[in-house]
């Protein structure tokens, strides 16, 4: 498999899990959302929070535009808007890289900032935007049980790629 397909399956795979999430999470109360539990985020709704604000940081990176701006993400707080932000950045993510050649994907993109620099190549970039939030994604079902969720649907790559 090319890279240039390994990348769109990656990111379609990443962008229909995000609304298999958000289609589930929508339907369970707000309290839920917002009961707090120990984790790495104290809540659900802060999990997804944490989820989007980190995918628009490296996107302002893998697309170039260095536009990220942490205070105007801070301030996206409210379930709908959370939401409707990760779907969103999740699809915006998947048309990018459609439109990628190879060595789009392959083109290194350095980034200097307070905690760290790098110097890595846009997939890998991709790649580890949709590890974190497949990380994170566990940590809400388990969240989820905390707070009496236990119906998270099944999302694991291999039953996408055999139902796509």
């Amino acid at each position: 498999m090319s890279l240039k397909a390994l990348m769109t399956n990656s990111v379609q795979y990443n962008n229909w899990v995000f609304n298999k999430y958000l289609d589930w999470l929508s339907t369970k109360s707000d309290e839920q959302l917002n009961q707090e539990v120990i984790s790495s985020f104290p809540t659900i709704l802060k999990t997804l929070h944490h989820i989007w604000q980190t995918q628009e940081y490296w996107w302002s990176h893998i697309s170039e535009s260095n536009d990220f701006d942490f205070e105007k993400t801070s301030a996206t707080t409210e379930k709908k808007e959370i939401f409707d932000a990760l779907r969103k950045n999740s699809q915006k993510l998947e048309d990018y890289v459609s439109g990628l050649s190879e060595e789009d994907l392959a083109k290194n993109v350095k980034i200097e900032n307070q905690w760290f620099s790098c110097d890595f190549s846009k997939f890998e970039y991709i790649q580890h935007i949709i590890f974190h939030g497949t990380y994170h994604r566990g940590q809400i079902v388990t969240m989820g049980r905390n707070v009496g969720i236990t119906d998270a649907p099944m999302t694991d790559y291999n039953f996408w790629n055999i139902y796509k």
